[in-house]
């Protein structure tokens, strides 16, 4: 699967991510009709999303939302009690759908190296069509309350844990050379980061991101002496 097939899929299944949000947040969002509900809490995310990124969620005003979604005040109010809430909201429903598609991609996989290799081109799609959430996300982690910070800390670490097994299983099947588990799960981590930090410099040398995940995958596979083991398969599409 290439970069634009996966765009296709995340687009196909973007309601239900948002009707996930509706089900969860319902005592709290007073509008009924749930087609207006999708529509706005689209508008609401994109727009918290881009000026965040731009001044900061905590010097982001209530007005600052109203002019760049063109929804009331009053109306905003609809769809959570205040600042806090809607941060909360766009947190989980941003860790939930990356944990759900690469649930998703993964668990096709039974071998160490087909799960390693899933994980690391979904995870750089993932970047990719949800930068500004991932952005977000890394900048503003600081200013969650201690409850949404404990999730965000649970949620790393999940990662980090997801990494570390198929590490330690490729090894004990005898797939991988022994590496650390915990510095190359780490390091694999800062590579995903790079991605979409630095964004900006990659597109400045036509680096695209099939190229990137293809480079990680093929960077993995060299350090873990895969291809040593299976054969050359570190330029493979999933």
């Amino acid at each position: 699967m290439d970069y634009q097939q996966f765009k296709k899929m995340m687009l196909a299944s973007r309601q239900d991510i948002f009707l996930e949000v509706i089900a969860e947040n319902r005592e709290n969002i007073r509008i009924k009709k749930e087609k207006t509900v999708v529509k706005n809490l689209d508008k609401i995310f994109k727009a918290t999303l881009k000026i965040s990124n731009q001044k900061g969620f905590q010097a982001m005003s209530m007005r600052d939302l109203c002019q760049e979604t063109g929804i009331s005040l009053g109306a905003l109010y609809a769809y959570f009690p205040s600042k806090d809430d809607l941060l909360s909201m766009l947190m989980t429903q941003g860790r939930d759908a990356v944990e759900r598609v690469l649930d998703s991609e993964t668990l096709q996989f039974d071998d160490p190296w087909g799960k390693l290799k899933a994980f690391i081109r979904t995870h750089v799609y993932l970047s990719e069509i949800m930068r500004p959430w991932f952005y977000f996300f890394f900048m503003e982690a600081k200013n969650l309350n201690p409850s949404d910070r404990k999730k965000a800390i649970e949620g790393d670490l999940a990662t980090e844990m997801r990494l570390e097994s198929t590490l330690e299983e490729g090894q004990k099947l005898g797939q991988f050379e022994k590496r650390d588990i915990v510095l190359t799960a780490e390091m694999i981590k800062g590579l995903f980061a790079n991605w979409y930090i630095k964004r900006s410099k990659f597109r400045s040398r036509n680096i695209s991101v099939d190229q990137y995940a293809d480079f990680m995958i093929e960077f993995m596979a060299d350090y873990l002496g895969v291809e040593d083991q299976l054969g050359k398969v570190s330029g493979e599409n999933m």
